[in-house]
């Protein structure tokens, strides 16, 4: 048995109904405590890596049409656009859930922005200003791999900026998700938590594999010093940040695959309740059915 499924077998709590919405059992609350949330843990679905890759690819035909639908609703006038945001400490997965929720899209209306370290030209703008220019357009979904919060997850921590800078940033967060949702842009919000042990054994297998080598930054080791205080900073982001219009999700991302079916369902689920709609056309349809068969 491999130890994705040993594991799983160890963790699994099945739904008490199967209908439930996985965005409301990962949806941050008030009363949310990240270190209370086991990241081992198989909250609902699939109990073993197959079946939750068979199953999240399954969803790949209603995804897509739901995409189509979009798309064709901007042709038509209309406003709407997907915005995911994915934090998570080193090696947490960012870059898996891009590729998993690509699997799933018309990969003409979705696109990944990634988010390092600002430049001196971003540093000399509002923290906002490199978010705002990679927004998605109307009908198309984008991800951001790191976004906005870094302004209060590692400038605080690092103490790149000091308390009365960072402390003010969560309202201002807010305020501007808020824009977001008055210009029809939909949030989706998923911190990826893993725990310490995972990141270390994440760590250990890129170091020992050759072909990884490329995904390890020595980096990655100074920030995990800091681990206990990021914990605390992402907790005060979540709970201050996750809002009617834009809430926050807690992923348990210890198990890749489960991972990757979660997230598959709250997309799916936020597109449902979207409910694009395809344009009424924009001309005589019995006048151009003529002219076609008269072809």
């Amino acid at each position: 048995m491999s130890r994705d499924k040993k594991k799983a077998k160890k963790t699994k709590k099945k739904s008490s109904n199967s209908e439930q919405s996985i965005a409301d059992l990962l949806r941050v609350g008030a009363d949310f405590s990240l270190a209370s949330f086991d990241p081992d843990r198989v909250i609902a679905g699939p109990a073993d890596s197959s079946s939750a890759r068979e199953a999240a690819l399954a969803l790949e035909p209603e995804v897509s049409n739901l995409h189509e639908r979009l798309w064709a609703q901007a042709k038509g006038g209309g406003k709407k656009s997907v915005l995911i945001i994915v934090q998570g400490m080193d090696t947490s997965g960012k870059g898996g859930v891009g590729k998993a929720i690509d699997r799933l899209l018309d990969p003409l209306g979705f696109g990944v922005v990634g988010f390092g370290p600002p430049t001196d030209e971003e540093k000399a703008h509002h923290f906002l200003w490199r978010h705002i220019k990679a927004l998605p357009e109307s009908g198309r979904i984008r991800m951001f791999d790191r976004s906005h919060y870094e302004a209060v997850l590692v400038e605080r921590v690092r103490g790149y900026a000091p308390k009365k800078v960072w402390s003010k940033r969560y309202d201002e967060i807010n305020a501007w998700e808020a824009t977001l949702a008055e210009r029809e842009t939909t949030v989706i919000k998923l911190m990826l938590h893993i725990s310490l042990d995972e990141q270390k054994r994440r760590l250990t297998d890129r170091i020992n594999t050759p072909d990884k080598h490329w995904k390890y930054n020595p980096g990655d080791l100074d920030e995990r010093a800091f681990w206990d205080d990021y914990m605390a900073a992402y907790q005060e982001a979540l709970t201050r940040c996750s809002t009617e219009v834009a809430p926050w999700y807690v992923i348990p991302a210890n198990h890749k695959w489960h991972r990757d079916w979660l997230i598959s369902q709250i997309l799916v689920e936020t597109l449902r309740k979207i409910n694009p709609q395809y344009p009424p056309a924009s001309f005589d349809v019995e006048a151009e059915r003529k002219r076609v068969e008269a072809l």
